[in-house]
């Protein structure tokens, strides 16, 4: 699913695509259903939307920005998936104005948990929006990557005022609300009501190497896509990731 035009960009995208391009096709064929309803939440443009309706499925995507939702259907319609793809204005505190409770067998929740105000919240209304046994996909900003990459540019202080801040922030300046780690995301989710079934580092090694390495050098970006496919889930690499996710299924009520 990655940018021909912006080479970097799988990158940022390529290890959670294939993680999730396996779980939908395990649940339709679990399903015996050639097509799954997915929500994704905060699915702004369609990074992640569009693709999913490549695969023949329908996706119903809650966004607050008008300008993000305009463009999310421009970018439907040029890859012939209009008819596949929703836009709704939303967010996922307020997703049940918007969409149905328990209408999907999959819920993408990425990018989304750093900006809310109420992370729990967040959790519990995604997996709420699955139907039993839907698969929850949650992609968050990592604090051992922020740490890292700001003790590598020289900013030590920052670096150790992120280790201590309650929300992962390394001061006033910091664009991003929160991060987390492994543990704290993992808690989310089960106590939602989801089995995790995998956690992945995401863009462990690609936003620290340079750009006119992987630009120039040729292999350079194949070869480092196959290192990040094969750390992503070694534990040991989930603390310097820069984001992180986590992969589950909703329990039924009986283990909830």
């Amino acid at each position: 699913m990655s940018d021909p035009m912006r080479p970097r960009a799988s990158l940022r995208t390529a290890v959670v695509w294939e993680v999730l391009k396996e779980a939908l096709d395990d649940k339709v064929e679990a399903a015996g259903s050639d097509a799954l309803d997915v929500l994704d939440t905060g699915g702004g443009t369609g990074n992640f939307a569009v693709p999913v309706a490549r695969l023949g499925h329908r996706v119903t995507v809650v966004d607050p920005s008008p300008n993000a939702l305009f463009a999310l259907e421009r970018r439907a319609a040029e890859a012939g998936v209009a008819d596949r793809v929703r836009g709704v204005q939303g967010d996922i505190h307020g997703l049940f104005d918007v969409v149905e409770r328990g209408g999907y067998d999959a819920v993408l929740c990425h990018g989304v948990l750093e900006y809310v105000d109420d992370p729990a919240e967040g959790v519990r209304n995604a997996v709420d929006a699955l139907r039993p046994s839907g698969t929850l996909s949650l992609l968050a900003a990592g604090l051992g990557g922020a740490v890292l990459a700001r003790a590598l540019a020289g900013h030590f202080t920052e670096a150790r005022h992120a280790l201590g801040d309650p929300a992962g922030r390394w001061g006033e300046g910091d664009p991003v609300p929160r991060r987390f780690t492994a543990e704290q995301l993992t808690e989310l989710v089960a106590k939602a009501g989801v089995e995790v079934g995998a956690v992945h580092g995401v863009r462990v090694f690609a936003d620290l190497v340079p750009g006119a390495l992987v630009d120039t050098e040729p292999g350079a970006l194949d070869a480092l896509l196959k290192l990040e496919a094969a750390a992503a889930e070694l534990p040991a690499f989930h603390s310097v990731a820069t984001q992180l996710h986590v992969l589950g299924q909703k329990q039924g009520p009986d283990r909830r």
